[in-house]
């Protein structure tokens, strides 16, 4: 797998000072999480789910869950287990060596007693299995969890992660919130080597208190929410070796036809020239690009993502796949960011100081900026570098058009 893989040579070659590394199922835990990106959930139910996983990765999706749980109703679990189980092993057909070519896979389940049980079920098809996505987790549920997973990983000899998913409405409560935080980060830290990522259910937290926010606002418009996601971030997300990769909440909307307001793109700064079709897409004018990047109501998504990343999470759940590109696009490094995280570590091995970077914009403290610095370089392994002159319009448009 790489990222930006499904774009021709051609246009990687234009867009990317240092390109995406390829990767597998098998690399190294903290290459997969950063390498998460955004991560598209679908219904268990959809009776072309294998072909869905196939045409999704063809379009540069390289994580998807499978999800038994919110996304389908109660009365379809067991249909939804069968088709899981008959899809996984259709699409088992397709690959000599399950560690390569096919996106990172995850079940979201229900209940504990599920990840073992599918496990067996699914026969030769768990090689193609990352792991399972555990919701609404809690201190007192969590336990039972991980050891079903531990249990799932002894019968099918396969490495299967765990997913968290913060929901609860305990952790959305002033009163309980530190209780659930600690306790939480306690028993994720005696399973740290299971735990590839932690998933924050945004719309459950919401539930609790009867809110939703609309296309207009992002989630650190809603004080609650930003709330739980500064405190989420403070326990689970440090710097200082105990923390876990967060990803970002779900983006709750998606295209259609028409839309009351215009979106906010047509006032950003973006120039013509940043909509310029790239190299191979077919000859799309850069109003055609504009267009298509209006037409998917990305706006708001974009805000959202870019607050993400200023809050300390990566990646994002997406629920449509015209999101994934637009979260791709904004995970790639710019030429700027990676000037400055090489300054800084090499400053950091002569002794430490403070310089001007590269860009002579700002001040690049060599130890405060360090752990930012690494982060830094293992997205641009994994997402790559851009090059100077290139823009994140490009990119989105050479991911819609390409």
């Amino acid at each position: 797998m790489r990222h930006f893989g499904h774009l021709a040579e051609d246009v990687r070659g234009r867009l990317f000072l240092e390109q995406p590394r390829a990767f597998t199922a098998q690399s190294e835990p903290e290459v997969l999480a950063t390498a998460l990106g955004g991560t598209l959930y679908s219904p268990a139910t959809r009776p072309a789910l294998a072909a869905d996983i196939r045409k999704q990765a063809a379009r540069g999706v390289v994580s998807m869950v499978l999800c038994l749980e919110d996304a389908i109703a109660d009365h379809e679990v067991g249909a939804g287990e069968r088709n899981l189980v008959e899809q996984l092993n259709d699409l088992v057909k397709d690959f000599t060596d399950c560690a390569h070519d096919h996106p990172l896979l995850f079940i979201r389940v229900r209940a504990a007693s599920q990840i073992p049980d599918l496990a067996v079920r699914l026969g030769p098809a768990v090689e193609l299995l990352s792991g399972f996505v555990l919701p609404k987790f809690t201190p007192e549920n969590g336990g039972d969890y991980l050891a079903a997973l531990a249990a799932a990983e002894a019968a099918s000899g396969r490495r299967l992660f765990a997913m968290p998913v913060l929901e609860s409405p305990e952790l959305a409560h002033l009163e309980t919130r530190r209780e659930q935080l600690f306790g939480i980060a306690a028993l994720l830290a005696a399973h740290r080597d299971r735990v590839l990522a932690v998933r924050l259910g945004v719309t459950d937290l919401c539930s609790a208190y009867g809110l939703r926010r609309s296309p207009d606002l992002t989630a650190y418009d809603v004080a609650l929410v930003a709330a739980v996601i500064g405190d989420v971030v403070n326990v689970l997300g440090r710097a200082d070796g105990t923390g876990h990769t967060v990803t970002g909440p779900v983006w709750e909307y998606f295209p259609v036809q028409e839309r009351m307001f215009k979106p906010q793109l047509r006032r950003t700064p973006f120039t013509e020239a940043s909509f310029a079709a790239p190299a191979g897409t077919a000859g799309a004018s850069g109003e055609e690009v504009r267009r298509r990047i209006i037409e998917h109501d990305l706006d708001g998504l974009i805000r959202e993502v870019e607050l993400d990343r200023a809050n300390g999470l990566l990646g994002k759940t997406c629920i449509h796949p015209s999101h994934v590109p637009a979260v791709h696009a904004l995970s790639v490094v710019t030429h700027e960011e990676y000037c400055d995280a090489r300054d800084i570590l090499r400053q950091e091995q002569d002794g430490g100081g403070v310089l001007r970077s590269a860009y002579t914009n700002k001040m690049n403290e060599a130890r405060p900026h360090r752990a930012w610095a690494e982060r830094v370089l293992l997205r641009a392994e994994v997402f790559g570098v851009a090059r100077e002159d290139v823009s994140f319009a490009e990119l989105l448009s050479a991911c819609l058009c390409g």
